[in-house]
């Protein structure tokens, strides 16, 4: 499960997580770094795939295009409750903020009693980081349980050191679908690049849909491809840049 040659055909669809992915994963969200070397990749490759590259994250889509300017690509944010296309439209979340306070307040006892665990509220979900505090891992699991088990139409995604709850229906999975079913997406040969749990779903649909998928990193996966580390598939990444510019001749 190597990685695949770096791309070579302009007829491809590419979707990118971001954390894990394009940056190093930090020990708090803010703290990661996108490289220039990666940005001018993502420059490039947009360009070569005439606009057929998307960012596929848990992060809302303000915070990416915060990471990423002045580059503006196409983004789906809180694992697809929101979504920008690559004419400009955007698609909010939902507003759940009734449920996000509720969910807050049931959570807030451990968060004061434990140092080192951060809320983070999204618009329609909640995130509760324990990357500070793993061996917290089933505290927190347990008390976000009871946080949402009542609320209905509420999903709790897990992910690397990071627990979700947010609606059910969506996930990175159906917003590369949604891609795929626009220009300029559509009719490409679909590749996905994740590292967590949550983007098993984009894996599942690209398979179904005959493209590549990357694991980048360790765990059991559904993924074609696996890249070792996050630098690893970096280091791909700009190779396909660098392929797609020069027509394939270095």
């Amino acid at each position: 499960m190597t990685l695949p040659d770096p791309l070579s055909s302009q007829d491809v669809a590419l979707f990118l997580d971001f954390d894990g992915t394009l940056v190093e994963i930090a020990e708090h969200p803010e703290a990661v770094v996108l490289g220039e070397a990666t940005r001018h990749a993502l420059v490039v490759l947009t360009e070569q795939l005439g606009g057929a590259l998307a960012i596929i994250t848990g992060r809302e889509i303000a915070a990416i295009d915060g990471f990423l300017a002045p580059l503006r690509l196409p983004v789906a944010g809180v694992h697809g409750l929101a979504r920008r296309n690559a004419s400009g439209h955007l698609s909010s979340a939902p507003d759940n903020s009734d449920f996000v306070q509720e969910a807050e307040e049931r959570l807030r006892p451990l968060i004061d009693a434990e140092q080192g665990l951060m809320l983070e509220r999204k618009a329609g979900s909640l995130a509760l980081h324990y990357r500070a505090r793993p061996e917290l891992e089933a505290a927190c699991l347990a008390a976000f349980e009871v946080a949402v088990d009542d609320t209905p139409g509420i999903e709790l995604k897990r992910g690397k050191m990071v627990l979700e709850a947010k609606p059910a229906g969506t996930d990175k999975g159906t917003a590369l679908i949604d891609f795929m079913s626009e220009q300029p997406f559509a009719g490409r040969t679909p590749v996905f690049a994740g590292d967590d749990v949550t983007d098993e779903d984009a894996f599942r649909q690209v398979n179904s849909l005959d493209g590549i998928s990357i694991k980048v990193g360790n765990g059991p996966t559904l993924a074609q491809y696996r890249a070792e580390t996050t630098a690893d598939f970096l280091s791909w990444l700009e190779k396909s840049a660098e392929r797609l510019e020069t027509g394939g001749k270095r």
